[in-house]
């Protein structure tokens, strides 16, 4: 048996950190996009085992403003993308609102922090979102490239082929592939029992 799960990273990862904050007994309050504020000072031994214990959930602690900020960017861009509505403003002024700074200045500190462009991040995660869509198998290519605000089934193969190497359909014929010979599987597992 199979199942599939929708996971939402930014409220799974402020559980984690609510809860380990929790077991240290620290004052805090969490703000937006992974901010805490504490209200005391802390040991650098706590600071230590605190850093530690969320490295085990994947979850790093951020020194420098810059980094801050471009995770932030990141976290903005993932919320748009994997969003279940479609918003209507071009990802650049979401971000720059978002943000509350202006989009070239964002835009110069990812590449110069994360070496890619803002643009190319998107077009990642929207393809990654695409995947996920089309492996879940409840919506055709056009509604997905709708989904996703491309302007075509076409503008969407394209950027799929050009992130993976092959179209949308071949993705979808890969999975349906694996699905058939998945099921053949169990069946045939099932007949032994």
């Amino acid at each position: 048996m199979k199942m599939y799960v929708k996971f939402d990273f930014n409220a799974l990862c402020k559980k984690v950190l609510d809860e380990k904050l929790k077991e240290q007994g620290l004052k805090y309050r969490l703000l937006n996009f992974g901010e805490v504020e504490f209200y005391e000072s802390f040991t650098k031994e706590q600071h230590k085992i605190f850093k530690k214990n969320l490295e085990d959930y994947g979850i790093e602690i951020i020194e420098s403003q810059k980094t801050a900020l471009v995770q932030k960017i990141k976290d903005a861009i993932v919320e748009l993308v994997f969003s279940d509505e479609i918003i209507p403003v071009k990802a650049s002024i979401y971000i720059a609102e978002k943000l509350n700074h202006s989009y070239g200045y964002l835009s110069n500190l990812f590449s110069e922090v994360a070496f890619t462009s803002i643009e190319n991040f998107i077009i990642i995660q929207k393809i990654e979102y695409a995947k996920e869509l089309i492996i879940n198998n409840k919506q055709s290519l056009t509604e997905i490239a709708h989904k996703l605000n491309y302007s075509s089934v076409a503008h969407l193969s394209t950027q799929f082929k050009n992130t993976t190497g092959i179209t949308p359909s071949q993705f979808q014929k890969i999975v349906t592939k694996r699905r058939e010979a998945q099921n053949m599987f169990i069946n045939t597992e099932m007949q032994y029992e």
